[in-house]
């Protein structure tokens, strides 16, 4: 059951495969690393310091990295799912996985609420980029009561990577009438913003000042401005998404009646503006976007001022 369940892990997105060509995943339970409680007060430590690259991490014995890595563990969902905060399990259920192999240049994480359930409550991935900053591949936190719609494959059972490779509509159509936007399966948390001061605090012990991400939709990109990201790559393009967006633009005159996802009113809202670019209205993929974040430091960027959500 266990190997089972950590296999319908999101898989890799195709915009990022130049970073991770593929999965090395070696799940194991962190309680397997037996670590003792004062390693991992030690490295608990937040005035301690730690290697500069997840490369450095992944090198060190086993239970070394797995204490280190306990500091990203959110202790509010821990505590929500009455997981052992030592062991990591309830009830002797192993329910935190990291995968974090020698060698390795990544690191993915995954809580589970029970091992039946069909998806993880949180899923982390990083990875080193080739300048040795830090690259957020994918973070996920799943509301685990609300209802699944099976966006991520198709009728025959296939992974739909997204809507890249392929799409599944009536589950598409079915999140989107629930309020959900492209590439979710159930409705969130809204735990990314609680996240991210531990895992800012996290990445000033390794000794970095900024860390990065690639917005896999337009919807994700505009949450990330929210909450202080600014661009590296993408910006303009935002900026023009948004201005074609607009009465007279070239993306408001492709909107109609006539396709649920290209609705008349998703020209002033965000969710429905991803919908309409999921939907292929740019004419291309939504692709090379990159944004970064300086560590506690907000950069106030907006392209898409007074559009609703």
């Amino acid at each position: 059951m266990r190997s089972n369940q950590l296999g319908r892990l999101p898989p890799i997105h195709p915009a990022l495969m130049r970073y991770l060509p593929q999965k090395l995943s070696q799940w194991l339970p962190v309680g397997e690393a037996r670590i003792e409680e004062p390693i991992v007060t030690g490295f608990a430590d937040e005035q301690s310091t730690l290697p500069h690259t997840l490369t450095e991490i992944n090198n060190l014995p086993q239970a070394h990295k797995h204490a280190i890595y306990r500091s990203l563990l959110p202790t509010i969902l821990l505590e929500r799912f009455h997981i052992d905060p030592l062991a990591l399990s309830r009830e002797g259920e192993p329910l935190v996985f990291i995968s974090c192999p020698e060698g390795s240049y990544t690191l993915e994480i995954a809580i589970w609420r029970k091992m039946d359930d069909p998806d993880p409550v949180t899923y982390l991935h990083l990875a080193d980029k080739p300048n040795n900053q830090i690259m957020v591949l994918f973070v996920q936190f799943n509301d685990l009561d609300a209802p699944r719609f099976d966006t991520d494959v198709d009728a025959n059972g296939n992974p739909t990577y997204f809507g890249t490779a392929s799409r599944n509509i009536p589950a598409e159509l079915a999140a989107m009438k629930a309020g959900l936007a492209p590439g979710q399966v159930r409705k969130g948390l809204s735990m990314f913003r609680e996240f991210m001061p531990l895992f800012e605090r996290f990445l000033t012990r390794m000794g970095h000042e900024m860390y990065f991400l690639e917005p896999l939709a337009y919807h994700t990109a505009v949450i990330f401005e929210r909450m202080g990201f600014g661009y590296m790559r993408g910006q303009r393009e935002m900026e023009e998404i948004h201005r074609e967006f607009q009465p007279g633009g070239r993306y408001y005159s492709q909107l109609t009646a006539d396709n649920p996802f290209r609705s008349p009113d998703a020209w002033n809202r965000v969710r429905g503006r991803s919908w309409a670019i999921h939907d292929g209205i740019l004419g291309h993929p939504f692709d090379g976007f990159e944004m970064y974040k300086h560590l506690g430091k907000q950069m106030q960027v907006n392209t898409c001022p007074e559009t609703h959500w």
